[in-house]
């Protein structure tokens, strides 16, 4: 990185991924400004941010062009993290989601093209859809349900941002990387939307059913914040990353079954582990993913990427973490 200090502008800021991803963007000497609009993101998440000196936010949405185009124009690099994210949220509220998705990228990238910034693109694992080819490279083909079926509209959303980010760098030059994100897990993660760990460690810390939706032999690998940033970072800065995509995440495979398994021993719960059928937890017609592994090949062989923390300390993290702020001062 350049001596002179980098200006990065991070959307969905206050999320899960965008609170680290500040934290560690400020240990590396840049100056941080986060927006986000607060609809699935927290102010308390950045609140322990707000002595750094150089870090700033702004809560207001990417649909806002005029303070896009003066926050954009204003940095160095762009972190777009802001999507609407979650199973829960992409069944109950299809419309949002791809307007997000869709029209808040195209704001996104035709402002970083006018300014010539350069763009992270946080994309997905649901990129692959249903396919069977595991585990999944940059490359492989996608195998998606009918347009009838609500599940699929995450994924194709954020397939025409990657389509629209690599048009631009095709066209325009404009330097953008691509990172597509496997079950990212860690402290300030939400259970609200659908997201299976701090669900199941929530349920446990309380005492109550931890619920498995389907048969519980679906399989997810889980890979931590911290990891995910490193990385994150590490492709920001090479230059040999622009124009491309690269899998994030952890190759060690785990059923849900076992993963709520795992979480009663380590919480010490005596929770039981119920099953919901897919049509009464989210609609009639549910399809989900029975395996989600992905390639990390690329970003080895390119940064070095190599997944440090287990899952046993990231549960332990998410453990300890979601004691204090459900229960202050328990031990």
């Amino acid at each position: 990185m350049n001596s002179k200090t980098q200006k990065a502008l991070i959307t969905g800021g206050m999320g899960f991924i965008g609170s680290h991803l500040a934290e560690t963007l400020l240990r590396n000497h840049y100056s941080v400004t986060s927006i986000d609009d607060l609809s699935t993101g927290s102010f308390k998440n950045i609140e322990h941010l707000l002595a750094y000196p150089e870090f700033h936010f702004v809560i207001e949405t990417i649909m806002n062009e005029n303070v896009m185009d003066r926050l954009i124009s204003e940095c160095d690099i762009i972190f777009h993290l802001a999507a609407a994210v979650g199973v829960k949220l992409i069944v109950e509220k299809p419309v949002e989601v791809i307007q997000k998705n869709v029209l808040g990228t195209e704001i996104v990238l035709r402002i970083a093209n006018r300014y010539r910034k350069t763009t992270i693109l946080a994309s997905t694992s649901e990129i692959y859809g249903k396919s069977n080819d595991i585990p999944f490279k940059e490359g492989s083909d996608r195998i998606l349900g009918a347009t009838t079926n609500h599940r699929w509209s995450y994924s194709d959303s954020k397939a025409i941002d990657e389509f629209l980010a690599l048009a631009y760098h095709k066209e325009n030059q404009l330097p953008v990387v691509i990172v597509r994100l496997f079950n990212t897990i860690g402290i300030r993660q939400t259970g609200r939307y659908g997201m299976v760990v701090p669900t199941f460690v929530q349920q446990a810390v309380k005492g109550e059913p931890i619920t498995v939706y389907g048969d519980g032999d679906q399989s997810r690998c889980f890979c931590n914040v911290k990891d995910v940033v490193e990385g994150i970072t590490r492709l920001a800065e090479h230059p040999d990353a622009l124009g491309q995509i690269f899998n994030l995440g952890n190759a060690e495979e785990i059923s849900i079954r076992q993963l709520a398994q795992k979480v009663k021993e380590i919480t010490g719960s005596g929770s039981d582990i119920v099953y919901i059928p897919y049509d009464l937890a989210y609609e009639e017609g549910f399809e989900d993913m029975r395996r989600r592994v992905p390639d990390i090949t690329k970003a080895k062989s390119l940064i070095g990427f190599h997944p440090k923390v287990t899952l046993e300390e990231s549960l332990m993290e998410i453990f300890q973490f979601t004691k204090e702020n459900l229960f202050p001062g328990w031990e």
